[in-house]
């Protein structure tokens, strides 16, 4: 394909390795999860050309991508990665410490009702914030 040739944002995330499947790639684009050049787009037949930059929001992360060309296929991950450029900026020292999983006590066992009631409660108040 040449450079100027536009592509589907479905197809590319595919061939770009981005998401595992085709399907995935529409449903995960209807979803609203993805944008480009700054505005969100929720059709998988959107257009997409080399220079334009996407703006993805994964489960624990974002992934903001420059496009360097369109793909022919979905071939190994090298290949995959000359048709983008990461523009993601790299977590802070703060970001760091938030993801911190809560840890037990080794040998612990599960957690009883009460500690699960307490959780509960922990979490809850988080969301009145």
């Amino acid at each position: 394909m040449e450079q100027s040739e536009r592509q589907r944002i479905d197809k590319w995330l595919f061939f770009a390795r981005i998401l595992k499947s085709r399907t995935l790639a529409g449903k995960f684009v209807s979803g609203g999860n993805v944008r480009v050049n700054r505005e969100k787009i929720d059709q998988p037949s959107a257009q997409i050309k080399p220079g334009d930059v996407l703006t993805i929001s994964l489960e624990r992360r974002i992934l903001v991508l420059k496009i360097l060309g369109c793909g022919h296929r979905r071939g190994p991950a090298p290949e995959a990665q000359l048709l983008y450029e990461d523009l993601t900026p790299k977590p802070t020292e703060a970001s760091k410490a938030e993801t911190v999983a809560a840890q037990r006590e080794p040998g612990s066992g599960r957690p009883t009702k009460r500690d699960r009631r307490k959780i509960d409660q922990f979490r809850n108040s988080d969301d009145d914030a």
